[in-house]
C-alpha cells in the first residue's frame, strides 16, 4: 500500500475570507456536520441504527452501501427533507455548526438554504435556464444583483459557457448531464455551505458523469459536499471520507478514503467492497 502524501499543499481562500486548504491533511479540517445516536424510523421500520459521525468542512464525502442500507435517509435527515414524509420518525441529534437542525425553534426552509440537495434525477423546473438557477434568489428576497449571481452559480457549475446565449430556453432542452449541473447550479446558487448529492450520476452517460466528478473536487473548493453513491469507484476516486453503511442501517466503517478502500478494519467491510457480497 503506498504512503499518503503529506507534502505541504497550496492553500486556497475561499469565499468566506478565511483561508481553508482543500488539500489540508484531513485531519486539521473542522467539524461541520455531526449526528450523535441517531435513528431513523418509517413507521416500526428501522432504517438507520445508532448512527454517530462528524463531517468536516471542504471534504467531499463519500456514503456508500447495498441497497436499502438508509444511505439516503442519512443525507435526507442533514437538511430535514425526511419531514416531508409523514411516515417518517428522527431520533437522536443532528448538529450542523453546533446547532441541532431538529430544534424547534429551526426553520427547514432557511436551512436549506445552508444546505441545499442535488437529487438522482435532474429536476429542472419548466422555466428557463435563468429562472431555473434564480428560483431560490427570488424566495429569499434575495436584493444583489440577480442576473450576476446567475452567471457565478452557472460558471461554479461548469454550465456558463455552453448555456450563456440561451438563457432565456427552457431548461427541458438541455441534454441530461447539463440538466444535472443546472440543478447543482440552482443549488449553490443562495450561496450554502453543504451541497447533498443523492447518487448525482446514476441516470447520466459516462462523459457527463465524469463532468459532474470533476465539477464535484472544484465545488469543495468552496462547499462541504456529501455523496450518495452506489459505485464503489466513483467513491475512490473522488471523496476525501467515506462512510460504510451496511444492512439494518448501521454505519459500520467510517475514515478516510485510501484506508477504508485499501486497509478496512471490519471484515463486513471488506467483504462488500471485494464484492464477496451487496
Amino acid at each position: 500500500m503506498s504512503e499518503p502524501d503529506t507534502s505541504p499543499k497550496v492553500q486556497t481562500t475561499i469565499e468566506t475570507g478565511d483561508e481553508e486548504p482543500r488539500d489540508a491533511p484531513l485531519n486539521t479540517k473542522e467539524t461541520i456536520i455531526e449526528t450523535r445516536d441517531l435513528d431513523v424510523y418509517y413507521g416500526e421500520e428501522q432504517a438507520l441504527d445508532d448512527v454517530s459521525m462528524e463531517i468536516y468542512e471542504h471534504d467531499v464525502t463519500a456514503l456508500i452501501g447495498p441497497s436499502g442500507c438508509g444511505k439516503s435517509t442519512f443525507l435526507r435527515c442533514i437538511n430535514r427533507m425526511n419531514d416531508l414524509i409523514d411516515s417518517c420518525r428522527v431520533e437522536g441529534d443532528v448538529e450542523f455548526g453546533g446547532k441541532n437542525v431538529y430544534d424547534d425553534d429551526v426553520d427547514p426552509v432557511a436551512l436549506r438554504r445552508k444546505i441545499g440537495i442535488v437529487f438522482q434525477k435532474p429536476n429542472p423546473f419548466p422555466k428557463s435556464v435563468r429562472e431555473n438557477v434564480g428560483y431560490g434568489l427570488k424566495i429569499q428576497g434575495y436584493e444583489g444583483d440577480v442576473d450576476e449571481r446567475v452567471e457565478e452559480s452557472l460558471k461554479s457549475a461548469a454550465l456558463w459557457d455552453e448555456v450563456k446565449d440561451q438563457l432565456d430556453s427552457s431548461g427541458l432542452d438541455l441534454s441530461g448531464g447539463q440538466q444535472q449541473r443546472l440543478c447543482i447550479a440552482r443549488a449553490i446558487a443562495p450561496d450554502p455551505e453543504v451541497i447533498l448529492m443523492d447518487e448525482p450520476t446514476s441516470a447520466l452517460d459516462p462523459v457527463a458523469a465524469s463532468k459532474i466528478e470533476d465539477l464535484i473536487d472544484d465545488l469543495a473548493e468552496q462547499y462541504t459536499v456529501i455523496i450518495v453513491t452506489h459505485n464503489m469507484q466513483q467513491a475512490a476516486r473522488i471523496s476525501d471520507r467515506t462512510a460504510v453503511f451496511l444492512t439494518g442501517g448501521d454505519l459500520v466503517e467510517y475514515d478516510e478514503t485510501q484506508k477504508i478502500f485499501e486497509n478496512p478494519e471490519h471484515q463486513r467491510v471488506e467483504d462488500y467492497i471485494t464484492g464477496k457480497f451487496g
